[in-house]
């Protein structure tokens, strides 16, 4: 079985963020660029919520962990 595909926009939306490409682009000009000793999800700008998700979705290669990792790189950038 194929794993879904989801748009990195669906991501922002799953994490309760406004989802338009240029609300994402805003949000990751105004938190990049993350330090690189700080996890992607111990960012303070997540509420606890988004950490979670954030954590789990990574820990269990789940269905988002792509989309996190992108969401991971464009943050460091």
């Amino acid at each position: 079985m194929d794993q879904p595909i989801h748009p990195f926009s669906e991501l922002f939306a799953q994490l309760g963020l406004p989802a338009d490409e240029s609300s994402i682009r805003q949000f990751i000009a105004s938190h990049a660029p993350l330090r690189s000793d700080i996890d992607l999800a111990d960012a303070p700008f997540w509420t606890e919520s988004q950490a979670v998700f954030l954590k789990e979705e990574k820990l269990e290669d789940a269905d988002w962990a792509e989309l996190v990792d992108q969401l991971n790189l464009a943050l460091r950038g």
